[in-house]
């Protein structure tokens, strides 16, 4: 599944740029949302496919972390 991979591929980075990835798709969303409000977003769908990218990115992020301890 896509979803695989990317998990996989978050799996693989380090700390920084899974932050800098989840500013990132933060930022995304935002502007997501702003075009949902002023109607200009073709695609709603990707609205809920980055909102589960973030859950993905914190996930991997709490796993690393409570390896670290």
């Amino acid at each position: 599944m896509k979803s695989n991979k990317y998990v996989e591929e978050l799996k693989n980075k380090s700390a920084v740029d899974l932050q800098q990835e989840l500013v990132a798709a933060k930022k995304e969303l935002f502007n997501l949302r702003f075009q949902n409000a002023t109607n200009q977003l073709e695609n709603t769908a990707r609205i809920r496919e980055v909102r589960k990218n973030i859950a993905r990115i914190q996930t991997v992020m709490t796993q690393k972390a409570k390896v670290a301890e």
